[in-house]
């Protein structure tokens, strides 16, 4: 029970306070004016008052707003109609349909409840009615009333009602600091005025609207799931779900964005660093699991683009807890030279059933079964590589690492930072069209054809990047003969399938810098309870 059956304050419809009365028995029933049954019970209620109004005290409870007088009105009803419209009574008596009637004694305890009209309970209640109270029973012509017609439901279990009465009540989950708006104030321009927002309209969070989101998780609303720098902010799980409403979230995202969270306020993946850089680094996220199809994420065609609510919600949630929880706002600790359209949202989930490889989740040591959020660090991208012409397994790979070459600069060489690979279906396809080739020789081709002389890196009047030319000297010309690839190390390489089946083109995402003086991946399982 939300409330409690013994407490009752209302007007009737002259304005009157009514409360439910102390020492006298008391006849209280739920209504409602567009409810069929209502309006058959309403002329027996009205009996029942007429015949035992002088010792019991028949209140009804009507939860219509105007329609209330219309419907007193219409069944000549002398006794008090409360108005309920606020139905805050409904849900602090717990009540699932209309009418509902209870049936008190003198000292206040529950004789009778009952629900809808079923005549058989009406006639036992006029007859408990009586014998209480020593009166005789009313004169209703019984067999004219249906034996059976089911109630209504109570107007206060509509989503929009029940959640904003939830949040209002005593014992509500909701602790957030709540900030009144003018009436005069356009919501939206409130928001972005407040700073709260990325720079795109933002969804209120409305306490019912909070208490939905909330309905997503088994979790303790004010459970402390990280602390988010820079001003190292405590990210319960309420001020995650408001700002998962404020992205346009639905409830259902909430264990994603919540494992997200967790996942960025780690040492290892450095989110302090991650957003203060000047380079322009920002999150992206990769979703495995069942919890893809469950949510309905994109893995297919555009999954990496716009049209998919829960890919731009979800990536746009972390954000902007990040933003508002950590205060990570632009041009305060935000100082990305150019910015990156990933600092909006980039979200997203693996095609695990057009790939031939272990899933990501997989790779990274949890179970095809759980639903696990990957986390990188990327400074640009999603970078198209394009060929539509290859045939053979090698000649696909080899595309794909000559379109690496772009991360940070092609002259760049033997780097120790992240990439990740977007295979698509169709490069899929040529890639095992002689037999498997596995992640680990697409990886081992990847830097083989990327192999450079170390004296393609040195500095000079094509590029001031690379190798100093004093390094070089020093080096000596045999030194700089040494091919070294791409890529410091395979481990770099992260290797994912997306996309649809139609279109020859794969993607790369550009890392930021790896390792304990930047960030490294992070996969969280979510917590699905």
């Amino acid at each position: 029970m939300n409330g409690s059956q013994t407490e009752l304050s209302l007007n009737d419809l002259e304005g009157t306070a009514h409360r439910l009365p102390e020492g006298q028995p008391s006849l209280i029933c739920f209504v409602k004016d567009d409810c069929e049954t209502c309006n058959t019970a309403a002329p027996v209620l009205e009996a029942l008052h007429k015949a035992y109004g002088s010792k019991v005290a028949v209140l009804l409870v009507a939860q219509s707003g105007e329609a209330n007088a219309a419907f007193a009105k219409r069944h000549g009803l002398s006794m008090p109609v409360l108005d309920d419209t606020a139905c805050k009574a409904a849900f602090a008596w717990d009540i699932e349909s209309v009418p509902s009637v209870f049936w008190r004694d003198a000292q206040g305890a529950l004789v009778r409840k009952f629900e809808g009209f079923i005549r058989a309970d009406w006639e036992a209640l006029a007859a408990d009615m009586g014998a209480a109270v020593a009166l005789p029973l009313p004169q209703l012509d019984w067999s004219s009333l249906p034996a059976w017609r089911p109630g209504c439901g109570s107007k206060h279990l509509d989503p929009s009602i029940y959640d904003k009465l939830r949040a209002e009540a005593d014992g509500s989950p909701i602790r957030a600091r709540r900030i009144e708006v003018a009436s005069g104030d356009d919501v939206a321009e409130f928001m972005f005025d407040q700073g709260f927002s990325d720079g795109l309209p933002l969804v209120p969070p409305t306490p019912e609207r909070v208490m939905r989101m909330l309905g997503g998780t088994h979790r303790d609303p004010q459970e402390v799931v990280a602390t988010v720098p820079p001003n190292m902010g405590e990210a319960t799980i309420e001020k995650i779900a408001i700002n998962a409403v404020m992205a346009g979230c639905k409830p259902e995202y909430l264990p994603v964005i919540i494992a997200a969270v967790e996942a960025v306020c780690t040492d290892d993946f450095n989110i302090h660093g991650v957003t203060a850089t000047t380079m322009g680094a920002a999150p992206v996220m990769i979703v495995n699991g069942p919890i893809r199809e469950r949510i309905g994420m994109n893995k297919g065609l555009a999954a990496l683009g716009s049209g998919n609510r829960a890919n731009a919600t979800i990536g746009r949630a972390l954000r902007l807890v990040v933003r508002n929880v950590g205060g990570a706002t632009t041009g305060g600790v935000e100082r990305s030279v150019l910015g990156n359209p990933m600092k909006f949202t980039m979200c997203f989930a693996e095609n695990e059933e057009r790939s031939p490889w272990p899933a990501l989740h997989v790779e990274r040591g949890f179970a095809p079964e759980d639903s696990v959020v990957t986390i990188f660090a990327m400074t640009g991208g999603p970078v198209h590589i394009v060929d539509q012409t290859s045939r053979a397994p090698d000649q696909i790979a080899g595309s794909l690492g000559l379109g690496l070459e772009g991360v940070f600069l092609p002259k760049l060489h033997n780097l120790p930072v992240d990439a990740l690979l977007v295979v698509c279906p169709e490069h899929i396809d040529t890639l095992m069209r002689e037999g498997a080739y596995s992640k680990e020789r697409l990886r081992d081709r990847i830097q083989e054809v990327t192999m450079r002389p170390l004296s393609d890196m040195v500095q000079d009047d094509r590029s001031g990047a690379g190798i100093p030319p004093e390094t070089a000297k020093e080096m000596g010309p045999k030194a700089l003969e040494k091919f070294v690839p791409k890529f410091a190390g395979k481990e770099y390489i992260h290797i994912v399938v997306a996309g649809s089946d139609a279109g020859k083109f794969s993607s790369a995402f550009h890392g930021w810098a790896t390792g304990a003086v930047g960030s490294i991946a992070v996969s969280k399982k979510i917590d699905l309870g």
